[in-house]
């Protein structure tokens, strides 16, 4: 049976117009429905992801630089050497200086490096090592976990070795008696090591370190170390060859003094600028 010509246009055009409704209100729904989506997705995402100020600002906070002066040297280990004393009967005044002394008040590479602030060279050694130009080139010395150690180290360097016994002789707040003994027995080479010890120990009231763990009164001593002139503290602007032109003396004159191995001076700092005579 054969459809009228005008029947077949009527059900192609209805056709059409279902069709074409169906696809236009669909798609821009759906469209609709995925860009709210995506967009509720990408805030929720942000929401989840975001750090609060306080944690964002201290994770951008500058480090603090330490500032290694000798006083700062002092606040940190005096307790340790003090309690050395204790133990030991070595003077927490005399193990202070040379730890100032010897490690440039901490500044040094070996306490930098290996928490070595006396200069113990390996020896019999078992533990950690590091390597470092001293009298000879790249001597073996002694690495530590924490500066601590290097403090008892230090105590048993002295208390176990037959040519320091003489020094356990001394009163233990004779730090005099001990900056001398302890060249004589050979610790270091340095005919000043003892002047500069003593003159530390004055300028900075060390001894007031031993008078605690004694429990007496602090002896009350006038150093001449200022009236000499012997001495120099750094301030803003200064260099090593400004001091020496000051000081009529040389800039190697001022390193060798101080035991400087470069130029490098702080703020602050104290320096021999004169031997004493």
């Amino acid at each position: 049976m054969r459809l009228k010509p005008y029947l077949i246009l009527i059900v192609f055009a209805l056709f059409m117009a279902s069709c074409g409704s169906k696809k236009k209100v669909t798609t821009r729904k759906n469209r609709k429905d995925r860009n709210e989506a995506v967009i509720n997705n990408r805030n929720q995402a942000n929401r989840n992801s975001e750090t609060p100020a306080e944690v964002v600002d201290a994770e951008t906070m500058p480090v603090r630089t330490y500032d290694f002066t000798v006083e700062n040297y002092i606040a940190d280990y005096a307790p340790v050497a003090q309690h050395e004393m204790r133990l030991y009967r070595v003077p927490a005044s005399i193990t202070l200086a040379q730890g100032i002394l010897e490690s440039g008040s901490g500044k040094g590479r070996l306490a930098q490096q290996a928490n070595n602030h006396f200069g113990i060279k390996c020896h019999d050694w078992q533990g950690e090592k590091i390597y470092h130009d001293d009298d000879r080139n790249q001597e073996c010395f002694r690495k530590y976990k924490h500066p601590k150690y290097s403090f008892r180290d230090h105590s048993l360097f002295l208390a176990e070795r037959r040519r320091y016994a003489g020094l356990f002789d001394l009163d233990q707040d004779d730090y005099k008696g001990w900056a001398k003994g302890l060249r004589q027995a050979g610790y270091a080479t340095d005919r000043r090591y003892p002047q500069k010890l003593i003159e530390l120990i004055e300028r900075y009231e060390l001894y007031r370190y031993d008078a605690d763990v004694l429990e007496r009164p602090s002896p009350s001593y006038t150093t001449t170390f200022e009236a000499k002139g012997d001495s120099y503290i750094v301030k803003k602007g200064d260099t090593l060859y400004s001091i020496s032109k000051r000081y009529n003396t040389s800039v190697e004159e001022i390193k060798r003094l101080n035991n400087l191995n470069g130029t490098n001076i702080d703020i602050g700092q104290t320096l021999l600028v004169k031997e004493r005579r």
